[in-house]
């Protein structure tokens, strides 16, 4: 990086764009992170990503503390909970939480307070992570994955707002018997009016769009809902909103993706249309997601546990390095390095490269730990190629 300095300082103009670049690669930051592996494939999706993570902090200069912990089934197994008091500690003392996935067959009999995604939701609660992000971007050399027709789906970029601490989830009185059993789906104005304001600002930053989605039609809570959003929205009329319901959400995602821009929507809809979003990327392996609090956040991929796969290294590394990805973004403000490592991710995918879920006929099929390789030596090359592009650019303005 030294091998900058004297450019920098004779040159004027682009000088600036060299100055950014070194600001963000050469400022010392240290940040301690909660690693959750989790269940199934979790571990392995998980080694890749701090794999990647790692390469990124060589050339970003960052630092990471990083504490493991036990979440979901693993937890269960050896402490009895899906998470315990000490590890929702570790988490509200860190700067970020890194999740694998959470959940099996093997612990389906157990009683609802100890399932493995309890632990999820009192994480979230606990965080207070109130909104979650779920971005479907296509990736070109994967439309074909796809089980939609690739006009439908190029050109498709999708984010998915699901409110995440409220709704029928968490709605109490709840219960169930031999002859029956209640939920209570409830929201408070707060809650709707937060998610919403995340919504339209995310939607500012993005192509200007909202859509609500609800079942106002026949829901009381999801009329209070509406009424909630559009109040809002009166604080962003320069991005348009627009209601949906949600089952006629759920067929217009699958038949003209491109018409979205943000949905949001409660927390048991937006678990649905985020998964169905699935089938624009070609598969759950290539969803990334981010819950994002007040104070906290905590990154980890859309897809379950796959535990006929764990433990094979054949899982699909590319949504949980997404979700680092979205990490820098969000949490570490490193917007170039989120870009640059995006980038990484399609340029391999260019190349052929795919994991057994994405194969096609004419792909090379890579292990977990190998596709984690070739992103990261796409990354670095890619790293490579801005910090000697910007360096000709100046030498070439000097002369």
């Amino acid at each position: 990086m030294d091998r900058w300095q004297g450019i920098a300082s004779t040159t004027s103009g682009k000088s600036l764009k060299l100055c950014i670049i070194k600001e963000e690669m050469n400022n010392q930051k240290s940040y301690k992170l909660a690693v959750l592996p989790g269940d199934g494939i979790g571990p392995e999706v998980m080694a890749s990503a701090l794999g990647v993570l790692d390469a990124v902090g060589d050339h970003y200069n960052l630092n990471f503390e990083l504490q493991t912990e036990l979440v979901g089934g693993a937890s269960l197994d050896q402490c009895g909970d899906p998470i315990t008091d000490e590890v929702l500690d570790i988490c509200k003392g860190s700067d970020a939480v890194l999740l694998g996935a959470v959940g099996g067959s093997k612990w389906d009999n157990f009683s609802q307070e100890k399932k493995p995604e309890k632990g999820l939701l009192r994480l979230r609660e606990s965080l207070g992570l109130f909104s979650n992000l779920r971005p479907a971007t296509i990736y070109a050399p994967l439309a074909d994955a796809s089980s939609l027709k690739r006009d439908v789906i190029i050109g498709s970029d999708v984010m998915v707002v699901r409110e995440l601490t409220g709704g029928i989830y968490f709605g109490e009185p709840r219960g169930h018997d031999d002859q029956g059993g209640f939920n209570t789906l409830r929201y408070k104005k707060y809650e709707v009016e937060r998610i919403a304001k995340v919504a339209f600002e995310l939607a500012r930053k993005r192509n200007g769009h909202v859509t609500s989605v609800d079942k106002a039609n026949v829901l009381d809570s999801s009329q209070f809902w509406r009424n909630v959003v559009h109040e809002v929205h009166q604080d962003y009329k320069d991005v348009p909103l627009s209601d949906m319901y949600v089952d006629n959400a759920a067929m217009q995602l699958v038949r003209d993706p491109k018409q979205f821009d943000v949905i949001v929507t409660q927390n048991m809809f937006g678990d649905i249309l985020s998964d169905i979003t699935a089938m624009i990327t070609g598969s759950l392996g290539m969803l990334p997601s981010a819950s994002v609090g007040e104070n906290h956040a905590m990154y980890e991929p859309v897809h379950g546990t796959a535990p006929e796969i764990a433990g094979q290294n054949k899982a699909n590394p590319i949504a949980m390095i997404g979700s680092v990805a979205m990490m820098l973004e969000i949490t570490m403000n490193l917007p170039r390095a989120a870009r640059q490592l995006n980038a990484a991710i399609e340029s391999v995918l260019e190349t052929g490269y795919r994991t057994m879920d994405i194969e096609t006929s004419d792909s090379i099929i890579v292990s977990t730990s190998e596709m984690r390789d070739h992103i990261i030596q796409a990354f670095e090359k890619r790293v490579g190629q801005v910090v000697s592009e910007t360096s000709y650019e100046l030498v070439k303005e000097k002369g």
